[in-house]
């Protein structure tokens, strides 16, 4: 399973970006996917979710601000951000895993499939 992240950018303080990943065919309606970011000198954080039942999970950061959908058929994950942050800044990275219950969403470990960075950053 290849993934393709795409879409990053700079964006102004209170912007918008999609990002999109798109798989290489392989995976199917039964793998969990996510997105994740990571700055410089921390570690990768859990931004979103979206599972096998179409269910929606968010880190509270990020909660009322982005929407992560999937699109089976085509074999992408969106992650639609509104109202941009500079704490926002990071390297984001899709996800993708079929070996995965609910409570290993959020961890990055869970995932055996990983997206290459797109950069997003949010100038104030």
């Amino acid at each position: 399973v290849q993934l393709q992240a795409s879409g990053g950018g700079l964006v102004q303080v209170g912007g918008s970006l999609r990002l999109s990943c798109a798989d290489s065919g392989r995976t199917s309606r039964t793998y969990v996917k996510a997105w994740f970011r990571q700055s410089p000198g921390k570690e990768r954080e859990f931004v979103a979710a979206i599972g096998r039942d179409y269910r929606t999970h968010y880190a509270d950061s990020v909660k009322g601000r982005f929407t992560i959908s999937r699109d089976n058929a085509k074999g992408t994950v969106d992650l639609q951000m509104n109202s941009l942050k500079p704490e926002d800044t990071a390297d984001y990275y899709c996800a993708a895993d079929r070996q995965i219950i609910l409570s290993e969403y959020r961890q990055a470990r869970s995932y055996g499939y990983w997206g290459q960075g797109t950069l997003v950053t949010v100038s104030s």
